[in-house]
């Protein structure tokens, strides 16, 4: 049995789209179920768009949410190097191939020439002219021009593409493992370039030659490349690979919040919400956030992923990345696009921080105070969790809710202090000190009729002494319960919170 192995081949012109990742993400579970291995290619032909940095930042992503591959760039591997633009010679050998054998043409004509061999076939009513078999035999190109003329414009150094040459009466049929059975007429197809004029291979003929040299067995990629697909057979077929073809899955696309249309990178600005799995700025105009700084776990973002065109074929929602290895099936994802649900994502966030360990968590926390210049202990880590993680959503909410245990210069809530704080309080409070100061011991079996005291002498309301009480403490007046509060904190700086919210709260 052939041993499964799938690549995933992002191109660095920019940060990686939460659709790569899951990419990625159905490739590594699939070659993870079959014992197979998982392949990182940086498909970088594409020098016009070239991103620097976008290399790194791919990496660096795969690595955060877990998805290691066994070889690739940046690992190494039997099938060296893993960087198309250091396989140059390789595809130009392929293509000299190609052309000895009557599949592929040199092709010499300007974009001057192009433009206006369109622009006279869209007088002659041709909706959408192209370099095909019906244009090809009026274009500069080698299939034209005798051999004389073709070795001259080669030796003189005129700018020059390698196309495919389509037939223009065949069927391309493919078999999807998602999509099922798939045909193209050769005659709906273009003459495809395989060799840009700057010498680099366009992704059409790289990732035919690097899947074969490579020995990729399934091809799992998004569903716009599904078009180009029968050019892809035709070349296996052209260089007599095609009993050794991979077998292709091209995914649904994930569509915006609104169902319509294909999420784009703008519409996390648009919609409040990442669309990258790592924060990137790269300047003032090229600035995105990342799921891991809105405070996802890698794990949880992995889950919200998988059901984004994938389902288990049971009610189970919540799984670890090992789980999702055992159940997940290419059978089980569907054609039709994948709504984009933040607020699902929030969600599966949520139960996974409540499934985590709190040693785990711990470390998050010191990740999230640091990254706001604040350093924590493991204690002080410690404490934040086990004060909060039954109410946060993001890890970003640990910073929000617990930053006052180690912050002393409190920002108060300006509604509670303009619409619920009441100056007559100020003396109830300060004999509440008093009271504090005076104890024996601080804990939960002191601290509670001590409270429920106060608030009888005073005849207070619930309701408004522990909003208060936690105003005074954390600046704001939801929290956890308030003996907790009371207790992390510690008497001395209870009493000296208490001191010092009286008085911002009865300032103007």
């Amino acid at each position: 049995m052939t041993k499964v192995r799938v690549r995933f081949a992002p191109s660095p012109t920019g940060p990686l789209h939460i659709g790569g990742i899951r990419t990625a993400l159905y490739n590594y579970l699939f070659a993870k179920q079959q014992n197979g291995r998982f392949i990182l290619r940086i498909e970088d032909t594409d020098q016009a768009r070239f991103v620097p940095g976008a290399e790194e930042y791919i990496i660096e992503s795969l690595k955060w949410v877990g998805l290691n591959p066994d070889e690739g760039q940046g690992i190494g591997g039997d099938y060296q190097p893993y960087r198309q633009s250091e396989r140059q010679d390789i595809y130009h050998k392929h293509a000299l191939d190609l052309i000895q054998k009557g599949f592929a043409y040199y092709a010499f004509d300007t974009p001057e020439e192009i433009e206006a061999m369109k622009a006279k076939f869209i007088s002659e009513g041709v909706t959408v002219p192209k370099y095909d078999f019906n244009t090809r035999s009026i274009m500069r190109n080698s299939l034209t021009l005798d051999k004389l003329q073709c070795d001259e414009l080669l030796n003189s150094g005129v700018p020059y593409v390698i196309r495919l040459k389509v037939p223009n009466d065949e069927v391309v049929e493919i078999t999807d493992k998602i999509r099922g059975h798939v045909r193209f007429a050769t005659e709906e197809l273009d003459d495809k370039i395989l060799i840009k004029s700057d010498g680099l291979p366009t992704y059409h003929m790289a990732n035919v030659v690097d899947d074969r040299l490579m020995k990729i067995t399934h091809v799992i990629r998004g569903e716009e490349w599904l078009s180009s697909t029968a050019h892809h057979v035709l070349l296996y077929r052209y260089f007599g690979w095609e009993s050794e073809m991979p077998e292709f899955a091209h995914l649904p696309l994930i569509l915006k919040p609104n169902g319509h249309g294909k999420l784009s990178k703008r519409d996390g600005a648009q919609f409040g919400f990442p669309v990258f799995p790592l924060d990137w700025n790269q300047s003032e105009d090229d600035v995105f956030s990342g799921f891991r700084e809105a405070g996802f776990l890698p794990e949880a973002l992995l889950n919200f992923l998988a059901f984004l065109g994938w389902n288990p074929g049971s009610e189970k929602e919540l799984y670890t990345l090992d789980e999702l290895i055992q159940d997940f099936s290419i059978d089980h994802i569907v054609k039709s696009g994948a709504r984009f649900d933040y607020e699902k994502a929030k969600w599966f966030n949520q139960q996974h921080i409540q499934r985590t360990s709190d040693h785990d968590l711990q470390h998050e926390v010191i990740r999230i105070f640091k990254a706001n210049h604040v350093d924590l202990t493991l204690e002080q880590a410690l404490q934040i969790v086990s004060l909060y993680k039954e109410r946060i959503v993001l890890l970003t909410d640990f910073y929000h809710l617990g930053r006052y245990l180690v912050q002393s210069d409190l920002n108060y809530n300006i509604d509670f202090k303009e619409k619920k704080w009441k100056s007559e309080w100020t003396n109830s409070y300060q004999n509440l000190t008093q009271i504090f100061e005076s104890l024996e011991s601080w804990n939960q079996e002191v601290l509670e009729p001590v409270i429920k005291q106060f608030i009888s002498d005073y005849q207070y309301k619930m309701g408004d002494v522990l909003p208060s009480l936690r105003v005074m403490l954390s600046g704001i007046p939801m929290g956890p319960d308030i003996y907790k509060m009371l207790i992390s904190l510690g008497r001395e700086q209870v009493i000296l919170r208490i001191q010092n919210g009286i008085t911002s709260l009865n300032s103007k």
